[in-house]
């Protein structure tokens, strides 16, 4: 039975794709050499190369050229262009007859007549078939359907169509030649193969490729006789018809010139032939034209044409090419190129390839050199410029114009440049155009990369695989061969996969776009174009590939096929570089010499006696090849004089000529004296590397007792570097051995120092690193020490190591297994293990058992001292147990720490609750609690917080209960910080409620006091308006001071002196009694006289001195000029401006008049004074202004009981005429007169300290009017007045005839300390009380008693203090009043009374 018929295209198994990465695309070669095992088992792959990897298309459009290739697709198909072969001779056959064949339908198919005929031929013939009755049975064959007569229809065909045919071609007679056609059938259109193949393709490359793949090489055409048989003739008997002597055209069978009417003359050769002498006869005469049987048995018998490609009419570039191209398909397929799916163009291709009723042609640019129109690569000195960011890909050896150069390729050592093999071909394909079956020339590799455009559709076969292609094809298509054994060298076969995978060829195949496309040695391949594309492609060959090269050669050989190059050329141009070249190469290379040179000296030893020297490689190839094989002749040949130009290879040296061997001649190129040296060079450098591979395999195979050092097996590593040694398995063995024992020797060594892990003591170990050795490894470790084939010093030492190990866990067991192990020891052997750098599975758990030890430890250290046990301790203690592994003393001891806790929390609540409660507890409740914390060992802050409240609670009433004892009335401060003591503690407290009223009342009493006499928005307190001034004047208080020291350096006293209000009230607050107050406060007042009386002293004296001119004078609150009216303080004597000071409307002339500095309060009458101090003695509470109330009372009386002991003093005339003089130098017009300004010491100190008093008392304004009624200045005498009353009258006037004022003005006031000088002598010394000779004038404050006025005589000072006691000093004036003084009243000691004279001051101004 025939094969089945191919119905729709099943598309095989994907081939391997690969994807290597960046490091790995970087080397062609090494990658090819590790993808081979797997892709030599399919004999091509793909490559996709990197995403990164983009060269830039370096062709230059314009310039390219080309003239494609004519396909008919079923002409490609091995077994369709047999069909078609066929049918073109039965169209042949019928046309020289005169008919036109035409195909029939059977079954509304067109039925195959090449497979009717082999049938029928299989089954015996015409004959046998119809004698057997067959004929059903080639019907099922043929894929009919039994059952429907179509064998009888079939037999018709067959005797109609092939059987004439078959008889003529046997020589037998046919009973009839004519061929009747249905009008149903099909009228066949023949190829003509043998015209469209007249025309040969030009040759594109100077340098011969791949055995001129496209001439044809035809057979010489057997001689007429071989394929005409004589046919048997009957004898004829010649005709009674007379005939002319001399005919023009006579029959050449009969040889008679009648019966012109039934002679046919030949339209091939014009021979003349009767009708009825035919054989067969014909009836009639042909209408067409007609051939006799010799010449249709010329025309019959010619020998096939070879197939190949013919050129299309016109040249394209690669825009018009594009164009048509994709208008192809478009046009096909009726829909745009890229929305055609690939499926569907492959099954569309494989329809049209295998039938024969479509004729589709498309167009191939196909073997177009690179070397004239440019590479798609980019390449140096190109036409097209790179940029310099594709420079890289100028030197890639994946370019394709580097990769047959590169020195891992052994086509570098093939001198010529060959289009396609070392130079690309360029490809530009559209849809259908295809590459057939073939494998590359020499069986060499082959790399196509896809530069754009539309995929190609690859299918391959491995190398091992090829015969049985070859075999398939041939048993296919045997008439194809029979003409063509070479023809799938030529490029111009394919056949349809699936019919090559059901006879058991193995195919794959892929597409690819944009990507490598890799063939393996003698795997062949086939593929089409999907559409409108553009690739590159070129040969490279390796050195596994070089004995498969020479098997070619052989192969080659003996199909009489030209070789590409000279195999042998290039193994010696390889061996002359014997020295420079790879071990593995030198290795392959020397396998190949041997071979070479044992072929040599075979082949030379059958008696050729004469031998030339031919330098081959200088001679073209066509000179060179062997007239016999076409092999390619390099190292030797023989040729023949009798036959100059010929030369045949030593293979067919019979088949020059018929010469004997000893005429012949050996034309070599080495002789073997020549090859045997460079054999031997290739040798020694393929056999260092063998004695290489001896020595390290005796370092594998030592034994113990006689390892190599590890510098040795360094030294052989080195030495395979350096001698470039192929990366065998042993190689890469040593290396691995090497690296190992390196690996074990630096490991050794950092365990032995120690540096492998980062440690730390703060766990007691050391981190646990991911490459830390256990101790199983260590001990692995030391036996794989043991066993390597080399000494590793540091072995002992590791051994050592493993020892200490096992000693280290003996000791973890032993120290485990206590229950309670202490912190040193765990920690002690803790710190052995940082010594032992391996993984010690007993650290993990000693670590544990540490960190339980220190915590136990920790808590029985925290649980010892109850006074630092605190909350947060105990949390953190807690906290950090949970966090331990469970063992049972850490659990009892954290429920010891638990409850402790719990406790503790509570009563810290209870005690925070207890301190926080309103109202607060008793002190009883607050200590009944802390009875109940004094059992819990622990620190507890808010228990400690409440056993101080408890504590301050105590000594709170202790020290209410000790203010209290004998009566003694508490002072106000101690009261205050009582109370405000008792707000910070949480304790209900009896007393405090009663101190808070008792202070309540005295903040009454203190606002009432301060209502009484402060003077509204006043920015005095009242202990200030209270207590004597420490500030007099209107000067600052240090100003004062210091003006009052300068003063009276002879006043100060022995006592500290007080000299602020903040001192003032220290003392007082300090004082034990109110007695001592009341000392204090006179000291104060003591002072305050003291600096009163200097300032007093010091602005009239300013006002003096302004008045003769002497200094400028500043005066008033803004210490200016006088200017305008001015006012003069009764107190301090300064003056202000009107316009600058605030004066009562209604104050009148005899009143006296305050600055604002010495008006300080509002000086309220006594009477109103008197009940404060009456409220005050009811709360019976010390306080600085009760004392200072008490005070201003005592010295109010004092005053008044002194102002009625006191009698007034005249002014001394000399100090009226100075004040007289210096007022009427300032004032225009003349101001009023200025009172009292020269009284006694005693008057003025008395006059000043009322002034002084804080009360409005009667006496007061009474001796103040008195004194200015007495003692008031007339204004001075008028500039036109020319006399002068006497002073007398002037003093007369002045007292009866004064205006009444308001206000005592002065143009100007400037003052400076007047010049005081007291010198006294104690003349007389007295004891008791006497009488001062002299009286003093009564005045209207005198007392009617006479025993007061001469109790108030007996001393002479105005101010007299009235001293008491047993004894009291006196002194006499020096002066002209020679009145007595108590020393104590003029302020003389009883030292300078006796040792200086003493003026009293009115003898003073006297004197002056």
């Amino acid at each position: 039975m025939g094969p089945p018929q191919l119905k729709e295209f099943v598309s095989p198994p994907e081939c391997p794709v690969f994807e290597p990465s960046r490091e790995e695309f970087s080397d062609p070669f090494a990658y090819i050499n590790k993808i081979r095992a797997i892709a030599e088992k399919t004999g091509i792959c793909k490559v996709r190369p990197p995403p990164e990897w983009q060269p830039p298309f370096a062709c230059d459009v314009d310039r390219l050229q080309f003239t494609p290739r004519i396909q008919r697709l079923n002409e490609l198909e091995a077994q369709t262009r047999v069909k078609l072969n066929f049918l073109d001779q039965i169209a042949k056959f019928w046309e020289l007859q005169g008919c036109t064949l035409k195909i029939p339908h059977v079954e509304r198919k067109i039925l195959d007549l090449y497979l009717l005929n082999r049938l029928v031929n299989e089954e015996g013939g015409f004959d046998a078939v119809c004698r057997e009755r067959r004929w059903s049975r080639i019907s099922v064959q043929m894929g009919f359907a039994p059952g429907k007569a179509i064998g009888s229809h079939l037999r018709a065909h067959y005797e109609r169509i092939l059987y004439p045919y078959k008889l003529f071609k046997t020589g037998a007679n046919l009973l009839k030649a004519t061929l009747t056609n249905d009008t149903k059938d099909k009228e066949y259109t023949p190829h003509d193969l043998p015209q469209r193949q007249s025309v040969q393709p030009q040759e594109t490359c100077s340098i011969a490729r791949r055995a001129k793949r496209m001439r044809a090489e035809v057979r010489p055409p057997e001689p007429l006789s071989t394929l005409l048989k004589p046919v048997p003739q009957e004898p004829h008997q010649v005709s009674d018809v007379p005939h002319a002597s001399v005919d023009q055209y006579m029959c050449l069978v009969c040889g008679c010139g009648t019966a012109e009417d039934r002679l046919l003359l030949c339209d091939g050769c014009d021979d003349s032939y009767h009708t009825f002498c035919l054989i067969p006869p014909l009836h009639d005469v042909p209408k067409g034209d007609w051939r006799c049987p010799k010449c249709l048995a010329q025309e019959c018998g010619k020998p096939p044409v070879a197939f190949g490609f013919e050129q299309a009419s016109r040249n394209y570039n690669l825009r018009t090419f594009g164009d048509m191209a994709d208008s192809f398909k478009s046009d096909y397929f009726n829909m745009p190129v890229h929305m055609v799916p690939t499926e569907l163009v492959e099954k569309e291709f494989w329809r049209l390839v295998s039938t024969i009723e479509e004729d589709v042609t498309v167009e191939y640019g196909a073997d177009i050199a690179s070397k004239e129109f440019g590479s798609g690569f980019p390449v140096k000195n190109g036409q097209v410029e790179v940029s310099g960011d594709d420079e890289t890909y100028l030197t890639s050896g994946w370019n394709l114009n580097n990769m047959p150069v590169l020195d891992a390729s052994v086509l570098t050592h093939v001198t010529a440049d060959i289009c396609g093999m070392k130079l690309p071909w360029l490809y530009v394909g559209m849809c259908f155009s295809s590459f057939c079956w073939h494998i590359e020339d020499h069986w060499s590799y082959s790399i196509n990369y896809l530069h754009w455009g539309e995929p190609k559709t690859w299918y391959g076969a491995p190398g091992s695989a090829a015969t049985q292609l070859e075999g398939v094809m041939k048993k296919l298509a045997p008439e194809l061969f029979e003409s063509q054994p070479d023809l799938l060298h030529q490029l111009v076969t394919i056949m349809n996969p699936n019919t090559l995978m059901n006879n058991g060829v193995e195919l794959i195949p892929f597409g690819c776009a944009g990507e490598f496309v890799i063939t393996f040695p003698r795997a062949y391949h086939s593929g089409f174009n999907q559409g409108f594309n553009f690739a590159e492609a070129v040969n490279f060959c390796t050195m596994d590939w070089m004995p498969i090269g020479r098997q070619c050669v052989d192969h080659y050989r003996q199909l009489s096929r030209y070789c590409v190059f000279s195999h042998d050329e290039m193994v010696c141009n390889m061996a002359a570089k014997a020295d420079h070249m790879e071990v593995e190469l030198a290795s392959a290379v020397q396998k190949e010499m041997a071979v070479m040179i044992q072929e040599e000296e075979e082949l030379r030893g059958k008696g050729v006696s004469r031998s030339q020297q031919v330098d081959y490689e200088l001679l073209p190839d066509e000179e060179r090849q062997c007239l016999k094989c076409r092999t390619t002749c390099y190292l030797s040949g023989i040729t023949c004089p009798c036959s100059p130009g010929k030369l045949v290879c030593l293979h067919h040296a019979q088949d020059l000529c018929s010469c004997p061997p000893s005429g012949y001649t050996l034309q070599c190129k080495f002789t073997l004296a020549t090859l045997y040296p460079m054999m031997a060079a290739v040798k020694h450098r393929a056999e260092s590397f063998k004695n290489w591979v001896a020595s390290v395999q005796d370092i594998l195979e030592t034994k113990a007792n006689k390892k190599r050092g590890l510098e040795e097996l360094r030294s052989l590593v080195e030495q395979a570097e350096a001698g470039a040694y192929p990366k065998t398995d042993l190689q890469r063995q040593l290396r691995a051995l090497t690296l190992d024992a390196e690996k074990c020797a630096s490991m050794a060594q950092q365990l032995l120092n120690g540096k492998r892990q980062t440690r730390y003591r703060s766990g007691g170990g050391r981190t646990q690193s991911q490459n830390e050795l256990t101790v199983e490894e260590l001990r692995s470790f030391v036996t794989q020490l043991d066993g390597l084939p080399c000494v590793i010093r540091q072995a002992p030492l590791l051994k050592d190591l493993l020892t200490r190990v096992d000693d280290f866990r003996q000791q973890s067991e032993r120290l485990l297994s206590d229950e309670a192990p202490s912190a040193a020891g765990l920690q002690e052997l803790l710190d052995v293990s940082l010594g032992l750098d391996v993984e010690l599975p007993q650290l993990p758990l000693l670590r544990e058992r540490l960190e339980q030890a220190r915590w136990l430890e920790g808590a029985q250290r925290a649980s010892g001292r109850p006074d630092s046990l605190c909350l947060d301790t105990m949390r953190r203690l807690i906290d950090q147990g949970v966090g331990l592994a469970p063992h049972g003393s850490v659990e009892r001891a954290m429920a010891r720490l638990q409850e402790l806790l719990t406790v503790s929390e509570q009563w810290e609540e209870r005690a925070l609750s207890l301190m926080e409660a309103r109202p607060f507890h008793s002190m009883e409740t607050l200590e009944d609690a802390l009875q109940e914390v004094e059992n819990i060992p622990a620190f507890l802050p808010n228990c400690m917080q409440l056993k101080e409240v408890v504590l301050k609670a105590k000594d709170w009433l202790q020290e209410v209960e000790a203010l209290q004892v004998g009566g003694r009335i508490p002072v106000l401060d101690s009261l205050s910080e009582l109370v405000v003591r008792a707000e910070d503690i949480p304790v209900w407290l009896d007393p405090l409620t009663r101190l808070e009223a008792l202070l309540a009342d005295v903040q009454t009493w203190k606002e009432s006091a301060a209502k009484t006499f402060l003077v509204k928005n006043s920015s005095l307190s009242l202990l200030e308006v209270l207590t004597p001034r420490c500030d007099v004047g209107a000067g600052s208080q240090k100003s004062r001071s210091k003006k009052s020291k300068e003063a009276s350096p002879g006043s100060r006293r022995d006592s500290a002196k007080l000299d602020s209000l903040s001192e003032v009230e220290r003392a007082l607050l300090e004082s034990k009694d109110s007695a001592s107050a009341m000392t204090t406060l006179e000291d104060v007042r003591q002072s305050e006289m003291e600096v009163l009386l200097a300032l007093r002293a010091a602005n009239e004296s300013k006002l003096l001195s302004a008045a003769d001119g002497s200094e400028e004078l500043s005066v008033c609150l803004c210490h200016k000029g006088p200017s305008g009216g001015m006012l003069q303080c009764e107190l301090c004597r300064d003056v202000f401006h009107s316009d600058c000071v605030t004066t009562a409307s209604e104050l009148e002339q005899d009143q006296a008049w305050l600055c604002p500095l010495c008006q300080r309060s509002r000086k309220p009458p006594l009477d109103r004074v008197l009940p404060l101090l009456a409220s005050l003695q009811r709360i019976r509470v010390r306080l600085p202004e009760g004392d200072a109330l008490r005070f201003l009372i005592e010295r109010t009386v004092r005053w008044q009981h002194r102002v009625q002991m006191a009698s007034p003093v005249r002014v001394s005339p000399l100090c009226v005429r100075v004040l007289r003089v210096w007022l009427g130098s300032h004032a225009n017009p003349p101001p009023p007169l200025v009172p009292v300004t020269g009284l006694g010491t005693e008057l003025e100190e008395l006059m000043g300290e009322g002034f002084l008093l804080q009360v409005t008392l009667p006496e007061t304004d009474q001796l103040y009017r008195y004194l200015f009624h007495k003692l008031a200045i007339p204004p001075p005498p008028s500039p036109a007045s020319s006399t002068q009353e006497p002073p007398e009258q002037q003093q007369h006037h002045s007292r009866k005839g004064s205006p009444k004022r308001t206000k005592r003005r002065k143009d100007s006031t400037d003052s400076h300390p007047r010049d005081r000088v007291k010198k006294s002598r104690k003349k007389k010394s007295k004891s008791g009380k006497e009488k001062s000779p002299e009286t003093l004038p009564s005045d209207p404050l005198a007392s009617d008693s006479e025993d007061e006025e001469e109790d108030y005589s007996l001393c002479a000072a105005p101010w007299c203090r009235e001293p008491g006691g047993d004894e009291v000093n006196w002194v006499q004036c020096d002066g002209t009043c020679n009145q007595w003084f108590h020393q104590v009243c003029v302020g003389v000691s009883a030292a300078q009374a006796e040792k200086d004279d003493y003026i009293c001051i009115k003898c003073f101004l006297m004197k002056v």
